[in-house]
């Protein structure tokens, strides 16, 4: 089997099963669970954006990181103070 289809067909599992997991897995109050569930779908658009071209798929990847981690974070931090 050709290495691009095997990724591009490890990408589809990983983001089906990584969006089925953050949306019915274990529902937990910590934030940062919450966080790492969002982890496995966005590694499976990795790998299947890698398929297509390696110059996407970093950008994309890094990009679309860089923004979640800012946009949680602050979420969390929200979530703390409204808590306290």
């Amino acid at each position: 089997m050709n290495l691009v289809i095997l990724t591009t067909y490890i990408g589809y599992f990983l983001l089906i099963m990584g969006t089925i997991g953050a949306i019915f897995g274990p529902m937990s109050n910590d934030p940062l669970k919450r966080l790492l569930n969002i982890e496995v779908p966005s590694m499976g658009v990795a790998l299947i954006l890698l398929a297509y071209n390696e110059t996407l798929a970093l950008m994309t990847f890094l990009a679309v990181n860089a923004v979640l981690m800012l946009v949680f974070v602050r979420a969390i931090i929200k979530n703390e103070e409204l808590e306290a």
